[in-house]
């Protein structure tokens, strides 16, 4: 895996093009009007749902549970979201959190989506991040039924902690509208991916809520969250691009499902590999040691020989010393030829 890049710098393929709203197929373009026959504001009627328990002290007001019919409520229609740079990019922002990621710390849940309507109040159009993460709250069991399909901030108790927006044209006014709306709901952190460089200069650019109102953050760090932002120049999915990337609370990069799978195979690889090694260095050091128990036993039979030469040559010796006795005893000088 490439390094991560922490600096918010220029280019990369990505994209999102404008803001979306979970509204009618013929709703008007650019307008937050909905055609005739569809009501802006729905009447109140039986609740279709209640609202889901959110941690004491979580970020953002807690809404209180209004009594909505849910059926007035444009939660999804048939436009096509997307173009391929920022659904890639969404997925890098989304999956690796549910597959790599510890969470939050002390067992507590989150939520990450993308491209879901997110309702701050029972009326069309809601908004639709590109990306969000929430803390302390998790999907209705029964998460088909359309009472439960979207992001009611009523029903969850609270808005995202974080919305990420990617900018691919300059029709969705991230820096502006968006950001207001952003602002209204109470979302803690809102951060701008801005790869072309269509509606700001940098690349990436943090806020953070105070007071109301949107203030820039310098650090791409959200404490509350214990994650962070890079980057990161890689391949995603066979695309080598500039990509958006989460950090842990280590500073450093939560990797995919694939490359937590490739790394442990790689681990297993470098483990077998180790092994097979090490099974080569005993079978050298066996074989080291068969030699030198072959090399010992060469040499003790050497000796073995020597020692018997050696013994043979005394008892040569001692003959012919006998000998020579038993010539001097006849009056024969043995040193005499």
């Amino acid at each position: 895996m490439d390094p991560p890049t922490f600096n918010a710098g220029h280019s990369a393929p990505d994209p999102h093009s404008g803001e979306r709203t979970a509204s009618a197929p013929d709703m008007i373009p650019g307008s937050d009007r909905m055609p005739a026959g569809v009501r802006a504001r729905p009447h109140l009627s039986v609740p279709h749902s209640a609202p889901a328990a959110a941690t004491a002290g979580a970020a953002g007001p807690a809404a209180a549970a209004p009594i909505v019919d849910i059926e007035t409520l444009v939660t999804e229609d048939d436009t096509p979201v997307d173009n391929m740079p920022s659904e890639k990019q969404q997925r890098l922002l989304t999956e690796p959190l549910y597959s790599s990621w510890s969470g939050p710390g002390d067992g507590r849940r989150f939520l990450a989506a993308a491209n879901v309507g997110v309702f701050p109040e029972p009326r069309n159009p809601a908004i639709v991040p590109d990306v969000f993460v929430s803390l302390d709250v998790q999907p209705h069991p029964n998460w088909w039924d359309k009472a439960h399909r979207s992001y009611f901030v009523w029903e969850f108790g609270k808005p995202p902690e974080l919305v990420v927006e990617i900018v691919s044209n300059q029709k969705g006014n991230e820096v502006g509208r968006k950001r207001r709306r952003y602002a209204r709901m109470g979302v803690r952190y809102y951060v701008i991916h801005d790869p072309l460089h269509q509606v700001m200069d940098d690349e990436l650019r943090v806020y953070r809520l105070s007071g109301g109102s949107y203030e820039r953050q310098e650090s791409s760090w959200f404490p509350e969250l214990r994650l962070g932002f890079a980057l990161w120049e890689g391949e995603f999915e066979s695309v080598r691009s500039r990509w958006l990337r989460w950090l842990d609370e280590h500073g450093t990069m939560i990797p995919t499902g694939a490359e937590q799978r490739r790394r442990a195979d790689e681990e297993r690889q470098r483990a077998d590999e180790e092994r097979q090694r090490a099974d080569e260095e005993r079978q050298r050091a066996d074989e080291e040691r068969q030699r030198a128990d072959e090399e010992r036993q060469r040499a003790e039979h050497v000796g073995q020989l020597l020692a018997e030469e050696r013994r043979h040559a005394e008892q040569e010796h001692r003959r012919a010393e006998r000998l020579a006795a038993l010539l001097r005893q006849s009056g024969i000088d043995p040193e005499q030829e």
